[in-house]
């Protein structure tokens, strides 16, 4: 059963049901599915305690959430779908944990992902793929595939993911939930499991898009133990909006179904009353390799950390004899095939001789995609996109084709690049399965998204 925040706390405020129930339903919910999904990697069995300790008056009062096993929760494992930290008990909770549990949220479980948040399909955890609800022989999207998952299939009502180059909004896509990534710096990383440090943001995957705002609301604004965080500047929302369509977006190699799908749910915004024009984006084209390489950059540095000193396997052997060989042993046996092939790209990117030629280009390009978006955003007020390319593709379809895998994000890389807030929510269906589209506003205009994506929710509800 799905159900929203918002439906749970009326619920519980006109007595029709109880804490206790909503837990009974989600916990007999996921008992029923993980088994097959398998949504989540661990689920809280003190959850029951937490919620009767609430104030009810508070704003996430009624919200149970999956967490992305890459947020650290004081006491519980993070895995961060790798057998590298199979027995990391995290120390403390991460900022945006702490604010949920103030705000009267409580978590249910943690979701699986690919390993430290590497895939588009949930395929590379160590633990198993997560299966989508709508169909089991399908992947999820990812890397917040778990998540995602779990908030689609009905064991929670709330989500919480980390996207670094769409990986709240392409699981969402796939799913048929809502996705939100904010404005790069409006939520805390404190806590966070680093994967491309200048990517990484925290955000919600609910079932509307008003959950959403309310879970931002809740977790946003400046941290000291995250040095980009700040307070978020509230921009004022026109009364007539004008929407953008990159023409760059509507390219060869996307499934009929999906962009017939789009193009229906344009075609209503336009009937609504909504202004609609084509818009430019000229250096969409280099977005996906210049994210490919910068990506891969950070991940060589951040995932030098696991070395196998602080953090290791359980070997059932003999102890090395050299810290060479522990090095050797450690990381060659508990990072999987993904996370080996991006230290590999990111270290030889970085490396002397290539850095200009790789790195340092890349990050120009980067500029030009910003830029892009800058001046496109004195036209309009927001853009629509597609948010995938193709419908949920069939589990090791692509698990040996990563360049196919990574065509997953060609539509979504851009948004952490120039640093914008984006939300997929669901805009039509393909047969079975939902199509997301992509909303996207100039930086620190979450509230200019929040206003239109609730339009849009109702218009393509229709």
């Amino acid at each position: 059963m799905k159900i929203t925040i918002k439906e749970t706390q009326e619920k519980l405020r006109k007595g029709e049901i109880t804490v206790e129930d909503i837990l009974s339903e989600f916990f007999a919910r996921t008992k029923e599915r993980n088994e097959e999904i398998n949504a989540f990697l661990s689920v809280f069995d003190k959850t029951l305690n937490d919620i009767k300790s609430k104030d009810k008056n508070l704003p996430l009062y009624g919200a149970f959430f999956s967490v992305k096993d890459n947020i650290l929760i004081k006491g519980e494992r993070c895995s961060a779908g790798s057998r590298l930290l199979d027995h990391y008990i995290a120390p403390f909770d991460a900022t945006v944990i702490r604010k949920i549990k103030e705000k009267g949220g409580v978590f249910i479980g943690k979701g699986n992902l690919d390993e430290f948040a590497m895939g588009s399909s949930t395929e590379n955890s160590a633990f198993g793929p997560t299966r989508n609800p709508i169909d089991s022989e399908r992947v999820p999207g990812g890397s917040s595939g778990g998540t995602a998952a779990a908030v689609a299939d009905g064991m929670c009502n709330a989500g919480l993911g980390s996207d670094t180059g769409g990986s709240i909004r392409q699981p969402a896509a796939f799913c048929g939930v809502v996705g939100f990534k904010p404005t790069y710096g409006t939520v805390s990383r404190s806590g966070v499991m680093s994967m491309a440090s200048s990517f990484d943001q925290v955000g919600p995957i609910t079932n509307s898009v008003e959950d959403a705002e309310t879970i931002f609301n809740a977790i946003c604004g400046k941290d000291e133990n995250d040095s980009v965080t700040s307070d978020l500047i509230r921009k004022k929302v026109k009364k007539d909006l004008k929407v953008g369509i990159p023409k760059e977006y509507f390219v060869e190699g996307m499934e009929e179904g999906v962009k017939e799908a789009i193009e229906k749910a344009i075609e209503k915004v336009e009937k609504a009353g909504i202004k609609v024009e084509e818009v430019s984006l000229p250096h969409t084209e280099y977005a996906l390799p210049a994210y490919e390489i910068i990506m891969a950059s950070e991940v060589s540095a951040n995932l030098a950390r696991y070395d196998g000193i602080r953090y290791g396997l359980e070997f059932d052997r003999p102890v090395a004899k050299t810290i060479k060989d522990a090095y050797l042993e450690n990381r060659g046996e508990g990072f999987g095939k993904e996370a080996k092939r991006r230290i590999i790209l990111g270290t030889y990117a970085l490396s002397a001789g290539y850095y200009d030629a790789y790195y340092i280009k890349a990050q120009k390009i980067r500029s030009l995609i910003a830029d892009d978006f800058k001046k496109v955003f004195q036209e309009v007020d927001a853009l629509i996109t597609p948010a995938t390319p193709t419908l949920p593709f069939k589990i090791g379809e692509k698990v040996e084709d990563p360049l196919s895998m990574h065509l997953s994000d060609i539509f979504t890389v851009t948004a952490n690049l120039a640093g914008l807030p984006a939300m997929c929510l669901p805009c039509g269906k393909k047969d079975k399965f939902y199509v997301g589209a992509q909303v996207l506003t100039d930086r620190f205009h979450e509230d200019t998204l929040f206003h239109l994506a609730k339009k849009l929710e109702e218009i393509w509800k229709q």
